[in-house]
């Protein structure tokens, strides 16, 4: 049952336009839950998130302090307009739009509705607002689109440089945590960190683009498994020949890298052409040569290769 669930829905996949329809509710369903999350957890804690939201929310309690007033909402859209624009210009047009969609609409509901708060222990607001918002930003990124921001930068540095820039971003989260602990109380900056941890910690368990897995298949069907395979994803695949220790029949031994979030669709794959093929599952530290990755604006797994994806070079 469940494999002809997964069969259909990668049927359905195919098509633009549902996948169009679920980057949109995605990017909804985010940015609602975003605004969930600062109304009911973030503001009544006096916590600071990461990212430029976080950095909205210490521009708006730095101007308190001074008798102004910056709202969140302003900031978010503030910062992320100047990035988006560079950002037009060298990644998909598509994964642009629909994050600066995400901002605005995070914006306007953080404006326009009013969720009341649901605990007053401040350990609870932590613990289920940095699960919830690390959750708000997973949609987004599972749904091809991201919460703008520091996404924004991070995919224009990978695109133009092949590098990542998460530890200049650690260092810029620290940098607002100290002058935020500084301004408004360590104690607040120390649940801060707490919040933002659980928030990362949550996107790596439900968002796994940049991790690869390897997997080794025994079979004595090599070229039928290898022929779907190819025909539906753009990894390369290494084939031995050898018998098997206990049949001592021959076999063949099919060695593939794929990212984590291929790897129950190719599995499905695998057993449909081969019912009887053994899959060794083997998480890949590291990883040196070319690697295909899916175009970032799709929601994963995507159902068929794109041309437009990426083709990094590791190692």
């Amino acid at each position: 049952m469940s494999g002809k669930l997964t069969d259909k829905a990668l049927e359905f996949a195919r098509y633009r336009s549902v996948r169009r329809i679920v980057t949109s509710i995605a990017v909804v369903c985010s940015a609602l839950l975003q605004a969930f999350v600062l109304q009911v957890f973030i503001r009544p804690s006096g916590l600071l998130s990461s990212g430029f939201t976080g950095l909205a929310i210490l521009i708006d309690r730095i101007a308190s302090l001074g008798g102004l007033s910056f709202p969140t909402f302003m900031g978010m859209i503030a910062l992320n307009i100047p990035v988006a624009l560079v950002c037009w210009r060298h990644i998909s047009h598509r994964f642009v739009i629909f994050s600066s969609i995400q901002v605005v609409l995070a914006s306007m509901f953080l404006q326009l509705l009013h969720f009341q708060p649901l605990m007053n222990e401040t350990i609870l607001n932590v613990v289920f607002g940095g699960v919830l918002y690390g959750l708000s930003i997973a949609v987004a990124l599972k749904g091809g689109a991201s919460t703008g921001g520091t996404d924004f930068i991070s995919m224009l540095v990978a695109k133009r440089t092949g590098k990542t820039i998460w530890s200049y971003v650690f260092a810029g989260n620290c940098l607002m945590l100290v002058v935020f602990g500084w301004l408004f109380g360590w104690e607040n900056a120390a649940w801060s960190i707490i919040f933002q941890y659980l928030s990362t910690h949550t996107i790596s368990a439900f968002y796994h683009r940049y991790e690869r897995v390897t997997l080794q298949i025994t079979t004595q069907l090599p070229m039928q498994i290898l022929t779907a395979y190819q025909s539906r994803y753009r990894h390369g695949a290494c084939v031995m020949s050898g018998y098997g220790g206990y049949s001592h029949k021959k076999m063949w031994m099919i060695t593939t890298v794929i990212s984590a979030y291929e790897q129950d669709e190719i599995i499905h794959l695998i057993r449909t052409v081969d019912s009887r093929a053994v899959i060794n599952v083997m998480r890949t530290e590291t990883f040196v040569g070319g690697f295909y990755r899916g175009s970032i604006d799709e929601p994963v797994p995507t159902a068929l290769p794109r041309d437009d994806g990426e083709v990094t070079i590791e190692g």
